[in-house]
């Protein structure tokens, strides 16, 4: 968050440096009088700009929301599956029930920390929901496919595999680099057109330049911040995988 409020900071110190450029080039009154001109302008790109912050912002955060759902989504699932392997064969029901908690604890203590720093995923997890839906086949082809623990397993396993493969997913998007550019280039665009307003009071005109970077530059680092689900300040934690982990320990003992 320190780095952050630097950039915020930055940001209005260059606004105002610039704004005084402006000012010492030209004086106010001779920018007053295209004050209806750069009204006109400043109100178009203005409202242009808004309406891409807020659809960068609601689509950011909406990304945010669902993988947050997600990993809850993918740990309830979990968690189901273990709950099933209790109604199965003992030794078909234990190797699930250890399959379940190898799969929680790499995803907390190897692909989390792997998400985060942007690396390669191990494919451990992989290999046990691949064990897990080889043990469930071999439970369902001695159990008889109207087993109504076996048809649970597998749709609890099938929704557990598609929300890892959307947690993965999610792990490696961002905004394209041409979208950073025009919020970028749009805010600087927006600050620059207010500063060639002719405003008689120099302090309130310096007033209403900091209020308005401030405002678009705080808009943009929450968009940085949560553009990227498991990475940056704002980032999913994997609490649902430690409920797991503690569901697992309670109903082991």
């Amino acid at each position: 968050m320190l780095w952050d409020a630097l950039i915020i900071f930055a940001c209005v110190v260059v606004a105002l440096g610039f704004l005084f450029a402006v000012t010492r080039s030209s004086g106010a009154h001779e920018r007053k009088e295209s004050n209806d001109f750069t009204g006109a302008v400043v109100a178009v790109i203005g409202t242009t700009y808004a309406v891409i912050l807020a659809f960068m912002l609601s689509g950011v955060w909406n990304m945010f929301q669902q993988a947050q759902t997600n990993e809850e989504q993918e740990a309830n699932a979990l968690v189901n599956i273990w709950r099933i392997s209790v109604q199965l064969p003992a030794s078909q029901g234990n190797s699930i029930a250890e399959l379940c908690e190898k799969y929680a604890n790499d995803v907390v203590e190897k692909e989390w920390p792997a998400m985060e720093s942007q690396s390669p995923v191990t494919s451990e997890a992989d290999a046990v929901v691949n064990q897990l839906w080889r043990v469930a086949g071999q439970t369902q082809a001695h159990s008889g496919a109207d087993s109504i623990a076996i048809y649970q397993l597998v749709e609890e396993l099938r929704m557990l595999t598609e929300y890892r493969r959307i947690r993965l997913m999610h792990s490696r998007e961002e905004l394209p680099g041409i979208l950073r550019a025009v919020l970028i280039a749009g805010g600087i665009i927006t600050v620059a057109a207010a500063c060639f307003f002719g405003v008689p009071s120099f302090r309130f005109h310096v007033l209403q330049v900091a209020v308005l970077t401030f405002l678009l530059s705080l808009v943009l680092v929450a968009i940085a911040d949560i553009d990227r689900p498991y990475q940056g300040p704002v980032r999913v934690a994997p609490q649902g995988f430690r409920y797991a982990q503690r569901t697992f320990a309670q109903d082991s003992k």
